[in-house]
């Protein structure tokens, strides 16, 4: 099997450091939980077990092709919550005023959404 590529390594990095956050402080997640859906601390703890669980799987070779089709579907389910941490961050500049930390915030959560291609695309090659 093919070494992973340095975005992957990436992908598997950032699951990680989620995951761990997403247990540790749930409640940072909990506002970007589309307000339809229940139970939202739980489904933050869900999707932080399957970040680990996914970046586990890429790590493993025996079980990378599966790990890459979850984690390609595990980044595509989270959008809808980074655009509404976008839209969020946005908002809290145009409501409260510029500070650096709002500032950065806001480009931090814009610049990430269009980076959901590359890391799709780089855990399906590493399948």
């Amino acid at each position: 099997m093919a070494p992973l590529s340095l975005t992957t390594k990436g992908v598997i990095g950032a699951f990680i450091g989620s995951g761990v956050i997403h247990l540790v402080r749930p409640q940072a997640f909990e506002s970007i939980v589309p307000a339809q859906l229940p139970r939202k601390r739980e489904l933050v703890y869900a999707s932080g077990v399957a970040e680990l669980v996914c970046a586990a799987g890429l790590l493993t070779p025996r079980t990378r092709r599966l790990a890459g089709l979850a984690s390609a579907g595990l980044l595509v389910s989270v959008l809808p919550a980074n655009a509404q941490m976008a839209w969020d961050a946005h908002r809290a500049v145009v409501r409260k005023g510029s500070t650096p930390r709002r500032e950065a915030m806001r480009a931090g959560t814009i610049a990430r959404l269009p980076l959901q291609i590359p890391m799709i695309r780089a855990v399906l090659r590493a399948r």
